[in-house]
């Protein structure tokens, strides 16, 4: 009779086998599950852990069965209050069965809650997306690795030694060898003292040969098993992952001048909240500036971006200006990528559309990797997604340099659900652009 013992490890810690085993059979039920639940929820929120309701289909494992034609079977079956030997059984009702979709009283198991943890879900999450077209402009960097967790190993250096792991199999060890306590020997050693304490005669002599003849035996076999064998210790395993190593920047620029409502700002922020997200789960180097401006531009750090009001005259051109500027003095475009994300409600001066055009195709297109316009409209004009005749002024301006320059890509967003899919549209896998001359 064969006998199958599963000795996997199956800890909290996601790294290990079981559970990635798992996440990569279910990869796309979870996926699917995040994308829903952050469309129904805040951007924020995918920041944190998830719970994933999890269908009870395509998580079986596999098992072993006995076969029907061959061998012999002994099976074990639980008693019975009802029947007797002879008696028929009926057959169970419309409703029974488990997981069945008939109406019934029978309780059913469709799905489980399956929880991930922040780092797994920003890895789903942002899993098919890149910035396009990284390179390495930099000959002199080398490739970098960051160690990441891989469970434990029986060789490594001491100052990655886990003293858990190490502690459990040195107690399992001492319970399978017997090694005596040393409770046991203070109590021999207690009791000793008391008949040594006491009137001498013969039995007590022979009792006090004997205590210390077993206290000396005890001391041996201690000695013989040690508290903390070599073969106990686990360190912590660790697996060199490549980080990527090409310096990028990216432009974050929005408009908070009062033509942009507080509904404006608000989707224009989720989807910058968004970006920032992926920008530094995926990309540990990549410096981040941020440019919000009215008819004056200014460089800003990230709570003044997002949370600070401000209000004003619309001059799109003062952002593209200050851009420059920056990149001019910090960010060389012979040893960085850079891209730039612009967010606005297309609203613009007059006259100022050409001069947009004038910066983009005499300088910053040149420079950039990569520039993303997401313009947000009014939920009623969401039917001209994508209708560059139609818009803004600012819009039919942009729409000459998205035909002029490959890497120039824009799309408009009307309502919060609109936010991740254009977001995808901007940054999927997509073969490599070339900029033009």
């Amino acid at each position: 009779m064969p006998i199958f013992i599963d000795r996997r490890l199956n800890p909290k810690d996601k790294s290990l086998g079981n559970r990635q085993r798992f996440l990569r059979r279910a990869r796309e039920e979870l996926k699917r599950s995040i994308r829903d639940q952050i469309r129904a929820g805040r951007i924020a929120d995918v920041d944190a852990e998830h719970v994933v309701p999890m269908p009870e289909r395509g998580t079986g494992e596999p098992t072993f069965n006995d076969a029907r034609d061959t061998g012999r079977r002994r099976h074990i079956l639980p008693g019975n209050r009802q029947f007797s030997q002879g008696d028929l059984i009926p057959k169970p009702g419309q409703g029974g069965g488990m997981g069945g979709s008939s109406p019934g009283k029978t309780a059913s198991e469709d799905d489980f809650r399956f929880v991930l943890s922040r780092e797994e879900v920003l890895d789903l999450f942002f899993e098919d997306l890149e910035l396009p077209d990284l390179v390495k402009l930099n000959l002199k960097e080398i490739l970098a690795f960051k160690p990441r967790r891989a469970g434990f190993a029986a060789t490594g250096s001491p100052t990655n030694i886990n003293v858990g792991r190490t502690m459990r199999n040195s107690h399992g060890r001492r319970i399978a060898l017997r090694r005596p306590k040393q409770a046991a020997v203070d109590a021999i050693m207690q009791e000793l003292a008391l008949l040594e304490a006491a009137p001498p005669d013969a039995q007590t002599h022979e009792r006090v040969v004997a205590l210390k003849e077993e206290i000396e035996r005890l001391e041996r076999r201690r000695r013989r098993i040690a508290f903390v064998d070599p073969v106990d210790i686990r360190f912590n395993r660790f697996d060199q992952r490549p980080v990527p190593n090409a310096k990028a920047v990216m432009f974050c620029l929005m408009d908070v001048s009062g033509s942009m409502g507080e509904r404006e700002k608000d989707l224009a922020k989720r989807f910058f909240v968004l970006l920032h997200l992926f920008l530094k789960r995926r990309y540990e180097r990549t410096e981040i500036v941020f440019i919000r401006h009215t008819h004056e531009a200014q460089e800003v750090d990230e709570e003044t971006f997002f949370y600070c009001t401000q209000s004003g005259g619309t001059v799109v051109s003062t952002a593209l200006e200050e851009m420059h500027r920056v990149i001019e003095q910090r960010y060389p475009a012979s040893e960085w990528n850079i891209y730039a994300a612009q967010a606005s409600d297309g609203d613009n001066f007059a006259t100022d559309s050409e001069r947009c055009i004038a910066l983009l195709n005499g300088k910053l297109m040149r420079l950039c990797q990569y520039f993303a316009y997401v313009e947000i409209i009014d939920e009623r004009e969401s039917h001209i997604f994508g209708a560059t005749e139609n818009g803004t002024s600012l819009w039919r301006a942009y729409s000459a340099i998205e035909s002029n320059w490959p890497n120039f890509q824009m799309s408009r967003i009307a309502t919060a659900a609109d936010i991740y899919p254009v977001f995808r549209q901007l940054f999927a896998k997509q073969p490599a652009l070339r900029k033009s001359a």
